[in-house]
């Protein structure tokens, strides 16, 4: 009678443009001879949570729908409109080079229809970033539209609004209202008030809220590639049907087929053809004329070639990814074995004098750093910042002289697999290259991915065994 209440939905959608990624573990790091002589991808046996990831890279029309929500939101005729719109653009003179011609590119390769569905490139680490808090906040707004919790002429209402956008944070905050859609006053709404009455309010307790979108870790993002799933004999199917915990044959590069060559063995049209676009060598980007063996001197569509054991496409070639993780040479040795990263900075709500809540300039709730002093009494962290833990702090007599020794530093982040413009050395995942974060590359785009909630099998399973007699026989 106390008004408390457990929603119905207790397991997580599928969001959009994602496919489901099962956990597990693997050996992450070097597979094939450390050519390159790095030595930076030392072989270490990690275990990845279960996560969602795009089954392709963001691809240009994507991207230019941000853009086209930020022109209207934020309108470009306004000193802040042009700031905001400037900070998000793609830098399409990453196309340009001294001794080739890639002026086309340069003018076309963004927004010309014919290159729609290519992957995004030109995109830094931090605009990257930008853009998954950004889809976070559009599929949560369209959940809520779809419940007809808000109305959809709320999106409209919100043109040349500034910071008065929705964001999810700031929607369960309280510190945005938008429009109630004529689902609330329904009887099919299922949220209910202490006195049953509807009310128009989601909370995250109610199931409809998607987990925010973010770039993927290395870790994950190295497991995926693999699709190691389909080296299991016989995974689980379905829940009671127990799979094999099969330790699969360590395998070079993504595909299931050939796992340690570069083209398709099996009979059939598949057969010779190449498995991902990549340069073959010195001035072959795509082949011979009538028979070109990748069929792309530059990017491809991203849903071109075969997808891996997960359903994922060009996890090697095409374009190399960006993800969360802040580059060390050896983070593999320094990490967890569970969930490893590194690059967290520790954050919580920022508050004002009177002790509320506010949202900057984008509409985004503020946040702020935790300090080293709030976290002096905890046993499990003393620091807010621990980006450069055990590599780089005042404890691992380890320093970077970024700019004069090294380009390492605390704003350098890792990206994966190879693009259209390397060697097949680079498509095998556990070869890793770093860039500093506002820098940008025309063979560097990236794919975003998504936290998973409950079973780590998948939605109609369960977590741990269970028996029908609790007593063991």
């Amino acid at each position: 009678m106390g008004g408390f209440q457990v929603s119905k939905a207790t397991e997580q959608a599928t969001g959009p443009g994602l496919v489901f990624v099962q956990g597990g573990t693997f050996t992450m790091g070097q597979t094939d001879e450390d050519v390159m002589g790095d030595w930076n991808n030392v072989p270490r046996r990690v275990t990845v949570n279960s996560f969602y990831m795009d089954r392709t890279e963001v691809a240009n029309v994507h991207y230019r729908e941000y853009i086209h929500w930020l022109g209207r939101i934020f309108p470009t005729d306004e000193e802040q409109g042009q700031k905001v719109m400037n900070a998000a653009l793609p830098d399409t003179l990453v196309w340009r080079s001294e001794l080739s011609y890639n002026e086309p590119l340069v003018e076309y390769y963004f927004r010309h229809p014919s290159f729609n569905n290519y992957p995004v490139v030109g995109v830094s680490w931090k605009q990257a970033h930008d853009f998954c808090l950004w889809r976070s906040d559009r599929v949560n707004e369209g959940l809520l539209m779809q419940k007809g919790l808000v109305s959809p002429q709320n999106i409209k209402s919100q043109n040349g609004a500034g910071q008065d956008n929705f964001t999810t944070k700031s929607y369960l905050l309280g510190l945005y209202t938008p429009q109630p859609g004529k689902g609330v006053n329904s009887k099919k709404n299922p949220l209910r008030d202490a006195d049953d009455r509807p009310r128009a309010q989601a909370t995250m307790e109610d199931g409809i809220l998607q987990p925010d979108y973010r770039l993927p870790f290395e870790a994950e993002w190295e497991y995926a590639a693999y699709g190691l799933i389909n080296q299991n004999p016989r995974p689980t199917q379905k829940e009671g049907k127990r799979g094999e915990e099969l330790q699969s044959n360590k395998q070079i590069y993504p595909w299931a087929v050939n796992v340690n060559g570069m083209r398709d063995t099996k009979h059939g049209s598949w057969q010779g053809q190449f498995m991902a676009n990549f340069k073959r060598g010195s001035g072959d980007n795509a082949g011979v004329a009538g028979g070109l063996n990748d069929r792309a001197i530059y990017t491809a569509e991203v849903n071109s070639f075969y997808p891996n054991g997960f359903g994922l496409y060009n996890m090697a070639g095409n374009v190399s990814e960006w993800v969360f993780d802040v580059y060390r040479p050896l983070n593999s040795l320094d990490m967890e074995d569970v969930a490893p990263v590194r690059g967290n900075k520790f954050q919580t709500l920022y508050k004002n004098g009177n002790g509320e809540t506010e949202v900057d300039s984008m509409g985004r709730v503020k946040m702020r750093d935790v300090t080293d002093a709030e976290s002096r009494n905890r046993r499990n962290y003393q620091r807010g910042n621990v980006i450069n833990f055990l590599d780089g702090d005042s404890l691992s007599n380890a320093s970077y002289g970024y700019g004069q020794t090294t380009l390492i530093s605390d704003k350098t982040r890792v990206y994966k697999g190879g693009s259209w413009n390397d060697r097949a050395y680079w498509l095998s995942p556990g070869t890793r290259r770093y860039l500093e974060e506002d820098q940008a590359m025309s063979t560097i785009g990236f794919r975003c991915a998504m936290d998973r909630m409950g079973s780590p099998e998948g939605n109609k399973h369960r977590t741990g065994n269970f028996w029908k007699s609790k007593k063991q026989r």
